[in-house]
């Protein structure tokens, strides 16, 4: 009897080769933040197991057997006569054992085997014998443990994350800050951060690092904010399984796909009872001096407790979990020119109460029943940013409940899923000062702050509920045939998403004026540069402020100086502000916004999606090709349907190539469509069919008296969603390829390029369709006529004529965002006590419009249009270059030390002006463009300043040793954050008028000072 090596039994046969190599992924594996590149929508995973004899034939009628006791489910299966059997439909865990039984062999088996959920991973085992006798266990050679395993069968680009990964590396403890452990993944404060070609700007505030791109799944069904776009939940991520994060090759059984898509599976329980109990905490005393002012210091403490285990064993599990988290902030005034700077203002508390409860009912071998519960109850005591002032504080009740119902039915290759889901979620902000707010401009060169700026409280207080209704049903099945096999996956899901809304105006108006000494300024003064901020703009002119003027008596008789019944752009521009009679705080009286009445109202939004795709794998080839079809229905406050947009299609298509079918190198291409519908948030605009009113009012005086004249009336008919309007969509275009290098080092590589169409915004008609103009009477007022490119008739957005509202959703024309990336990732699997990551990831993003399912001024000003001049730019928020690496040795003696660093070159921006909220690019003289006059952009303004590059060095020390007196082990944790204290400048403001706190491209973020982080945990 001879005993081979494993490559020498690797190369006597094909079969070994291309499936044997394929590689267990053995727990090590799962235990790294490593690229993968397979996921799917269903909550199991599978493995192909292939068991070769002497001379590396195939051997028949083996029997496989894989368990863990993570999992409820064990499956058998019998090799066929290629010597494969595949079994499905296994929970993910890390620790399977596979037993292989054949006659004429010893009973095998190995542990730590790892199932990923969605993927199909191949694993092979050689059992050698002499001739006639059973073996020895010395005789059993093991193939594919291989720790840097590549999947030959998919293009998905993704990571998986594991708490054993996230624990022996030094980060925050949520699953949306494990989300800057994947590659490429940009930075972000609020959680929700930017990937790829996700836009990573908001005109509204000018904020860079919120991404509204990402989905966000947890044990299979979206939990993503059907307002905002970003994460709708929270939950202890103790409870986690295992996440992962898909940045590209995105698979049919998701929406979505110019952001990133996070997908968490929670844990069931086990045979054996098990749990933990933790407490981290952090004060100023393990924090270092802070360079900036930012903080007065604070305090926060991290509790939490996990249970889980049988109520019968084998049959039903049980798994609990309740966090507390607390956080007390103490608020420096950072406000230059403030007389409190430096000084204590508030002190602000942060509760937060996780619950989470699962119970997994494994009735018969193939049938599970489970139910899941979790809420997330969060109390604000008030904001703990120094950039809003105490009279603008406010506090925030929010959070809900969660329950979901899931059944599963395995028939041999066929699993069959049904599920329904419910989430209830609550937004409460009430304003600390009920006084009358008043937003007071100044010059710019005036230099005024905030405390200068803002004047009386924050001037709302509302009351949101965001609900979700969802029910759906999953399949998959496995084909095997003379000509390769097929995994069929398909689906179906309907989602009822309600919003509630209800609000107040403390005062029942809210100001904007001029500061008194600005008291003689002209409306055409007024809407010209210069200014810190501004309510009325020439936009303003031809559709509301001009007839509203002409049909008031009084203004008419102040502005109307040639007497023609009309007042016209130049007698408007002469309106004189000057008067302070019955302003709140005397200032000089521009514009107002009078609550004419309150109303509470309710809108809907009904999803429904399917799914259908097939991988279809020949010997060293694989294709895989799928189709999603997506289709929303839009109801206004009285039930009403105001949308519905017709079902989209987008097919999905990725060829894999094995290159020397021994699993260890592969090439790859993918092309891809992925629908982003239209959220709540527009439905809201659109739909407020009831609810509150509101007068814009610009107020007219000659000196003698003065008068509110209302020129705009918001709420219910504001808005409507018009028929032509058509869904975005991203297109994407990725090759790649990955090796591996001996058993632990694994290099993957992907080249990206997508493009984004068919952007939504909203429209003003007057400014684009109104069939009466001519360039006499709107081109020379900056609106589109008849004969100039930027018109665009009524039936371009699907009207005979113009609807009456005063604004209209619709596609923005020749609206793109164009993104080109290359990322490359070099991994060291866990061996030898150590492991490490190193990415670098290049974005090259351009486009003419940051829109993303939000109503900004993009439809309302033509020198925003994307057909306008400059418009087309480098997007602000891209961060061209990007560094991340990570590692760790884990000593002998129960000591592990790891540390994360990441470098970017800093996010590009656009220097503007405040208009409204929002940060207008720098505007040049009015010119003439396509017969329309206009302040077009300045020439290369779009993204040309860039946001400082920086870094960050954090180090992770954790300590395991036995408990004593009881069993279970303790592990101390101590985090250190910014480990070298460089509190370098992140951001600079990029308002021309400054923040209020900061001058224009002054710093007003900081990597934040070192800071130690002290954790201890029991476990058992």
């Amino acid at each position: 009897m001879k005993l081979q090596t494993v490559r020498q039994r690797m190369l006597n046969t094909t079969m070994i080769g291309t499936a044997a190599l394929l590689a267990l992924a053995a727990a090590p594996v799962m235990m790294l933040v490593a690229p993968t590149e397979a996921l799917a929508q269903s909550l199991t995973g599978s493995l192909r197991v292939t068991v070769s004899g002497d001379g590396g034939a195939p051997l028949s009628g083996a029997t496989v057997m894989v368990s863990s006791p993570d999992s409820l489910v064990s499956r058998t299966g019998v090799t066929d006569a290629d010597g494969r059997v595949r079994l499905a439909g296994l929970d993910p865990a890390t620790n399977y054992t596979v037993s292989v039984t054949a006659e004429g062999y010893e009973a095998f088996g190995v542990g730590n085997v790892a199932v990923v959920a969605g993927r199909d991973l191949s694993v092979g085992y050689v059992l050698v014998s002499g001739a006639g006798s059973t073996s020895t266990v010395d005789d059993i050679v093991v193939t594919g443990t291989s720790l840097a395993a590549i999947d030959v069968t998919s293009a998905q680009v993704s990571t998986t994350l594991t708490l054993g990964v996230v624990e022996a590396l030094p980060t925050a403890r949520n699953y949306q800050a494990y989300l800057q452990l994947v590659p490429g993944v940009k930075p972000s404060n609020g959680g929700n951060p930017s990937s790829r070609s996700g836009v990573n700007y908001a005109e509204a505030g000018g904020g860079i690092g919120n991404s509204s791109d990402n989905l966000y799944y947890l044990d299979g069904v979206d939990v993503t904010d059907p307002v905002s776009g970003t994460f709708g939940s929270n939950f202890n991520s103790e409870i986690i399984q295992e996440q992962q994060v898909i940045v590209g090759g995105v698979p049919a059984e998701y929406a979505g796909g110019s952001g990133l898509v996070s997908r968490v599976i929670t844990k069931s329980g086990g045979n054996e009872w098990h749990g933990s109990l933790n407490y981290y905490l952090q004060n100023d005393d393990l924090v270092s001096e802070d360079q900036h002012t930012t903080s007065g210091g604070f305090s926060t403490y991290d509790t939490a407790f996990t249970l889980g285990g049988p109520i019968i064993r084998d049959r039903l599990w049980i798994y609990g979990s309740y966090q507390k988290k607390n956080q007390e902030d103490d608020v420096l005034d950072n406000t230059l020119g403030s007389p409190t700077f430096g000084q204590l203002i508030r002190s602000t508390t942060r509760d937060q109460d996780y619950t989470f409860a699962k119970l997994t009912w494994q009735a018969t071998d193939n049938d599970r029943l489970t139910l899941t519960y979790f809420g997330d109850p969060t109390t604000v005591s008030g904001q703990s940013s120094s950039a809003i002032i105490n009279r603008r504080d406010f506090t925030r009740e929010q959070g809900g409940d969660n329950y979901k119902v899931d059944y599963t039915r395995t028939w041999g290759d066929l699993i069959v899923n049904a599920y329904y889901f419910n989430h209830e979620a609550e937004i409460i902000d009430t304003a600390v000062d009920s006084s009358v707010r008043d937003n007071v401009t100044y010059r710019n060169a005036f230099g005024s702050n905030l405390y200068q700026r803002q004047l009386g409280g924050r001037g709302l207080n509302s009351e949101e509920t965001r609900n979700r209704e969802e029910y759906g049903a999953n399949f998959e099945y496995y084909l095997d045939t003379g000509f390769g096999s097929h995994t069929f996956k398909g689906g179906f899901s309907f989602a009822d998403n309600t919003n509630f809304q209800t609000d107040s105006v403390p005062g029942g108006v809210t100001y904007n004026s001029l500061a008194p000494i600005y008291s003689g300024t002209t409306l055409a003064s007024y809407v010209g540069s210069g200014w810190t901020a501004r309510a009325i703009t020439t936009q303003d002119y031809a559709t509301f402020l001009l007839p509203a003027l002409s049909g008031n008596a009084r203004a008419r008789s102040i502005l109307d100086t040639n007497a023609d019944g009309q007042v016209s752009s130049a007698e408007a521009g002469a309106l004189v502000f000057g008067s302070s009679a019955g302003n709140p705080y005397g200032n000089t009286n521009v514009y107002r916004t009078v609550r004419a009445s309150d109303g509470p109202y309710t809108l809907r939004l009904e999803y429904t999606s399917l799914y259908l795709q097939d991988t279809w794998t020949l010997d060293q080839l694989t294709v895989a090709a799928g189709v999603r079809a997506e289709r929303t229905e839009h109801f206004a406050s009285d039930d009403s349907k105001i949308a519905s947009f017709e079902w989209t299609y987008a097919p999905r298509l990725s060829v894999v190539y094995d290159l020397n079918g021994d699993g260890r190198s592969k090439v790859f291409g993918f092309v891809g469509r992925y629908y982003d519908p239209i959220r709540t948030d527009m439905t809201d605009f659109a739909g407020a069919l009831t609810g509150p009113v509101n007068n814009e009012q610009i107020y007219v005086s000659n000196g003698a008296g003065g008068e509110w004249v209302t020129f705009r009336t918001r709420g219910p008919g504001d808005a409507q969603i018009s028929p032509g309007t058509k869904t975005p969509y991203t297109d994407e275009f990725m090759i790649g390829g990955s090796t591996t290098i001996g058993s632990d080092i694994g290099i993957a590589a992907s080249v990206t390029h997508r493009v984004t169409k068919d952007i939504m915004e909203d429209f003003d008609l007057t400014l684009y369709s109104d069939p009466t103009c001519t360039q006499a009477t709107c081109g020379v007022n900056g609106a589109a006529f008849p004969g100039s490119p930027f018109y665009l008739p009524y039936s371009y957005f699907g009207y005979d004529a113009n609807p009456g509202t005063n604004y209209v959703i619709g596609t923005l024309p020749g609206g793109k965002r164009e993104y080109t990336g290359f990322e490359l990732t070099v991994t060291k699997f866990k061996t030898d006590n150590w492991f490490g990551q190193a990415s670098y990831t290049y974005n090259k993003a351009e486009g003419n419009a940051n829109s993303d399912g939000n109503a900004d001024f993009v439809g309302d000003w033509l020198a925003l249009d994307p057909r306008a001049p400059n418009v087309y730019g480098p997007q602000a928020g891209n961060i061209p270059h990007q560094f991340k690496a990570y590692g760790g040795y884990e000593f002998d003696f129960g000591l592990e030390v790891s540390s994360v660093f990441n470098w970017n070159s800093g996010a590009l921006y656009t220097p503007g002006s405040a208009i409204s909220g929002r940060i207008i690019p720098d505007m040049q003289d009015p010119f003439v463009f396509n017969g329309v006059t206009d302040s077009y952009l300045v020439e290369g303004i779009t993204g040309s300043e860039q946001n400082p590059s920086y870094y960050t060095w954090d180090l992770r020390f954790k300590y395991v040793a036995d408990a004593p007196y009881v069993a279970g082990e303790l592990e101390f944790f101590l985090d250190v954050f910014n480990v070298m204290n460089h509190q370098t400048a992140t951001g600079v403001v990029n308002n021309r008028a400054g923040s209020g706190q900061f001058l224009y491209q002054e710093a007003n973020a900081w990597v934040a000072p070192r800071r130690a982080y002290l954790g201890v945990r029991y476990s058992f």
